[in-house]
């Protein structure tokens, strides 16, 4: 079974499209949504459409802390461009996103798989798992052999062993990693729609649990047309630059 895991989407339509071409070319056989399918970018309308209907045929979607502020207004937490995206978002969709949106649960299972946007720690405190002590909070509030989270907008892999305390792995995209299950394992799977460490291209996992493997991948996309439609919406320019590789 080939999973393809997404993950902060944020509105990147051109972005979208080039992972999910890249998952299925790869032989995606399931897909998972990791959350914040809204935000900063300015396709909020297509993007929550286009995850629709992956979900209408089966695939796992979570709700992430900007689709909630989406829905409520609620920016308290977030930086001034954040919180200027979310008040643009709002004004943009429509009743069937908003209904999409407000359906969406903070965590799935599927069997021994969890998904959760930022932590199974607290799934609503949105919680960075930027380290091994998060990672084994994480892990300790679940008893999936294989826990996918986002919100970190940079790719990781946790994994535990013989010594019970989380060790980290940063991944090499395009490489498989044998995720076998005797151990435990914790991935973030990085951000379509807004990397946040210097590259342009988007990032996405694909598990293979049939075979135990699980690989990070970077897929180039035409972020240019994107940042001309940011910038065209009067979205803060900050967010643009971050899409750019300057941010």
């Amino acid at each position: 079974m080939k999973l393809a895991l997404l993950s902060d989407l944020h509105a990147n339509l051109e972005a979208l499209e080039a992972c999910m071409a890249h998952a299925r070319a790869a032989g995606a056989e399931h897909w998972a949504v990791l959350g914040d399918l809204v935000g900063y970018g300015p396709d909020p309308v297509a993007v929550v459409d286009r995850v629709a209907a992956l979900a209408s045929r089966g695939a796992a979607v979570v709700a992430g802390n900007h689709d909630l502020a989406a829905l409520d207004g609620e920016t308290r937490s977030m930086h001034e461009a954040a919180t200027a995206a979310v008040d643009w978002t709002r004004r943009q969709l429509g009743p069937a996103e908003l209904e999409f949106l407000r359906g969406l649960p903070l965590a799935v299972s599927w069997g021994d798989v969890l998904f959760v946007h930022a932590s199974a720690e607290d799934p609503r405190a949105w919680i960075y798992v930027d380290d091994p002590q998060r990672a084994a909070r994480c892990l300790e509030r679940s008893t999936a052999r294989y826990v996918f989270v986002g919100h970190v907008h940079e790719q990781a892999l946790y994994h535990v062993g013989p010594g019970r305390r989380p060790v980290r792995f940063e991944p090499t995209p395009g490489v498989p990693i044998p995720v076998p299950p005797h151990r435990r394992w914790l991935a973030v799977v990085g951000s379509v729609g807004q990397p946040r460490d210097g590259q342009t291209a988007a990032a996405y996992a694909m598990a293979d649990l049939g075979r135990g493997t699980l690989t990070f991948h970077r897929v180039p996309y035409d972020w240019r047309t994107t940042t001309r439609k940011m910038r065209s919406a009067g979205l803060p320019e900050a967010l643009a630059l971050v899409l750019e590789g300057r941010g």
